[in-house]
């Protein structure tokens, strides 16, 4: 959820919620981030160039009471395991906010390396926010033994 402002963010309907869920089940790079039968996130490859065998990804974990124990991390790992051992990717990357500090050290400790920052890249809550270009490569998972 790079670059989103709180106020823009709204509940969704019931309707809204079943759409949303049907366009995430019909996309093969979607993943649902679940806890004791619970919705709690989801994790995603988008960008994918087969050519280039490279992709981002993003991450959301909506449920406040669940940041912090190690479900994000898990499911990154996961993704990355997927990613470069099924689909043969190469390269996978990652914009995060800066002042996400949680974040930054969940994907360094899953192997991500801060490769730039942009300045000033996002407008949130009023503010103009700096954000960092993170990656990881096939090898350097590897050689994490993750």
């Amino acid at each position: 959820m790079f670059g989103v402002s709180h106020a823009e963010t709204k509940p969704m309907t019931m309707d809204a919620a079943e759409v949303w869920a049907r366009a995430c089940a019909a996309n093969p790079y979607v993943w649902i981030i679940e806890v004791a039968g619970q919705f709690i996130g989801q994790i995603k490859l988008h960008s994918v160039n087969a050519q280039d065998r490279r992709a981002s990804m993003a991450i959301a974990v909506y449920d406040p009471q669940q940041l912090g124990m190690g479900f994000g991390s898990e499911a990154i790992r996961l993704l990355l395991h997927h990613a470069f051992t099924q689909l043969n990717l190469h390269r996978i990357g990652i914009r995060v906010l800066a002042y996400n500090e949680r974040a930054t050290r969940a994907y360094q400790k899953c192997g991500f390396i801060v490769e730039r920052r942009e300045r000033e890249t996002a407008f949130v809550d009023g503010v103009r926010q700096d954000g960092l270009m993170m990656g990881i490569l096939s090898r350097e998972l590897q050689y994490h033994g993750r």
